[in-house]
Protein backbone atom coordinates (compact mmCIF):
# COMPACT_ATOMS: atom_id res chain seq x y z
CA UNK A 1 0.00 0.00 0.00
CA UNK A 2 1.55 3.33 -0.77
CA UNK A 3 0.82 6.45 1.48
CA UNK A 4 -0.33 9.43 -0.94
CA UNK A 5 1.75 12.57 -1.13
CA UNK A 6 1.09 16.20 -0.51
CA UNK A 7 2.60 19.65 -0.28
CA UNK A 8 2.78 21.55 2.60
CA UNK A 9 0.49 24.23 0.87
CA UNK A 10 -2.21 21.34 0.65
CA UNK A 11 -2.05 20.05 3.96
CA UNK A 12 -2.27 23.74 4.79
CA UNK A 13 -5.04 24.50 2.97
CA UNK A 14 -7.06 21.38 4.04
CA UNK A 15 -6.51 22.62 7.78
CA UNK A 16 -8.03 25.78 7.15
CA UNK A 17 -11.21 23.63 5.02
CA UNK A 18 -11.63 21.83 8.06
CA UNK A 19 -11.24 24.45 10.89
CA UNK A 20 -13.70 26.58 8.88
CA UNK A 21 -16.43 23.84 8.44
CA UNK A 22 -15.97 22.89 12.30
CA UNK A 23 -16.60 26.66 13.06
CA UNK A 24 -19.59 26.35 10.78
CA UNK A 25 -20.97 23.07 12.47
CA UNK A 26 -20.48 24.90 16.20
CA UNK A 27 -22.21 27.94 15.01
CA UNK A 28 -24.95 25.61 13.37
CA UNK A 29 -25.06 23.38 16.91
CA UNK A 30 -25.61 26.71 18.92
CA UNK A 31 -28.93 27.86 16.55
CA UNK A 32 -30.68 24.10 17.09
CA UNK A 33 -29.65 24.31 20.84
CA UNK A 34 -31.49 27.61 21.22
CA UNK A 35 -34.50 26.07 18.35
CA UNK A 36 -34.09 22.86 20.88
CA UNK A 37 -35.27 25.10 23.61
CA UNK A 38 -37.71 27.06 22.59
CA UNK A 39 -39.39 23.10 21.16
CA UNK A 40 -38.89 22.55 25.26
CA UNK A 41 -40.58 25.44 26.68
CA UNK A 42 -43.56 24.76 24.07
CA UNK A 43 -43.63 21.13 24.99
CA UNK A 44 -43.94 19.27 28.55
CA UNK A 45 -45.50 16.15 26.86
CA UNK A 46 -43.11 13.15 28.11
CA UNK A 47 -42.02 11.82 24.93
CA UNK A 48 -41.39 15.71 24.04
CA UNK A 49 -39.25 15.70 26.72
CA UNK A 50 -37.43 12.50 26.05
CA UNK A 51 -36.64 13.74 22.86
CA UNK A 52 -35.27 17.13 23.76
CA UNK A 53 -32.80 15.35 26.40
CA UNK A 54 -31.46 12.85 23.26
CA UNK A 55 -31.20 15.90 21.10
CA UNK A 56 -29.32 17.72 24.07
CA UNK A 57 -27.20 14.79 24.57
CA UNK A 58 -26.65 14.50 20.87
CA UNK A 59 -25.29 17.72 20.37
CA UNK A 60 -22.96 18.01 23.46
CA UNK A 61 -21.31 14.59 21.98
CA UNK A 62 -20.89 16.53 18.19
CA UNK A 63 -19.51 19.49 19.72
CA UNK A 64 -16.99 17.01 21.59
CA UNK A 65 -16.16 15.60 18.60
CA UNK A 66 -15.62 18.85 16.94
CA UNK A 67 -13.04 20.02 19.44
CA UNK A 68 -11.19 16.75 19.20
CA UNK A 69 -10.80 16.96 15.45
CA UNK A 70 -10.19 20.51 16.01
CA UNK A 71 -7.41 19.72 18.21
CA UNK A 72 -6.15 17.36 16.13
CA UNK A 73 -6.10 19.12 12.80
CA UNK A 74 -4.19 21.99 14.96
CA UNK A 75 -1.64 19.63 16.14
CA UNK A 76 -0.54 18.51 12.82
CA UNK A 77 -1.16 21.92 11.68
CA UNK A 78 2.01 23.51 14.57
CA UNK A 79 4.03 20.00 13.80
CA UNK A 80 4.08 21.39 9.57
CA UNK A 81 4.56 24.90 10.88
CA UNK A 82 7.75 23.72 13.03
CA UNK A 83 9.27 21.19 10.20
CA UNK A 84 8.93 24.56 8.03
CA UNK A 85 10.91 26.63 10.21
CA UNK A 86 13.22 23.88 11.39
CA UNK A 87 13.84 22.99 7.06
CA UNK A 88 12.73 26.29 5.35
CA UNK A 89 15.08 25.44 2.27
CA UNK A 90 12.48 24.79 -0.35
CA UNK A 91 9.80 23.56 1.70
CA UNK A 92 6.93 23.91 -1.28
CA UNK A 93 8.91 21.11 -2.28
CA UNK A 94 8.94 18.52 -0.26
CA UNK A 95 6.32 16.14 -0.07
CA UNK A 96 4.74 14.65 3.17
CA UNK A 97 2.48 12.08 4.14
CA UNK A 98 -1.08 13.05 3.65
CA UNK A 99 -3.30 12.50 6.74
CA UNK A 100 -5.63 9.89 5.35
CA UNK A 101 -7.04 9.65 8.90
CA UNK A 102 -7.82 12.55 9.33
CA UNK A 103 -9.79 12.38 6.18
CA UNK A 104 -11.80 9.75 7.53
CA UNK A 105 -12.43 11.50 10.51
CA UNK A 106 -13.91 14.07 9.00
CA UNK A 107 -15.49 12.08 7.02
CA UNK A 108 -17.32 10.19 9.26
CA UNK A 109 -18.24 13.44 11.47
CA UNK A 110 -19.90 14.99 8.64
CA UNK A 111 -21.90 11.41 8.23
CA UNK A 112 -23.37 11.28 11.64
CA UNK A 113 -23.82 15.31 11.58
CA UNK A 114 -25.99 14.93 8.67
CA UNK A 115 -27.86 12.16 9.86
CA UNK A 116 -28.73 13.91 13.18
CA UNK A 117 -28.92 16.57 11.91
CA UNK A 118 -31.97 15.36 8.99
CA UNK A 119 -33.52 13.90 12.15
CA UNK A 120 -33.59 16.95 14.40
CA UNK A 121 -35.21 19.12 11.30
CA UNK A 122 -37.93 16.31 11.21
CA UNK A 123 -38.32 16.56 14.88
CA UNK A 124 -39.10 20.48 14.42
CA UNK A 125 -41.16 19.53 11.82
CA UNK A 126 -43.13 17.39 14.09
CA UNK A 127 -43.28 19.33 17.42
CA UNK A 128 -43.17 23.39 16.20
Amino acid sequence: MTTKMKHIDDLHFEHQLWMSEAKFFADELKIYQKRLAEVASKNTKEDVRKQVEHFQNQFIIQKEQLDILNHRVNEHEQWLEKYATNHPVAIDHKLFPDHDSMHEKMDTFKKLYSELKKEFLQFLVTWM
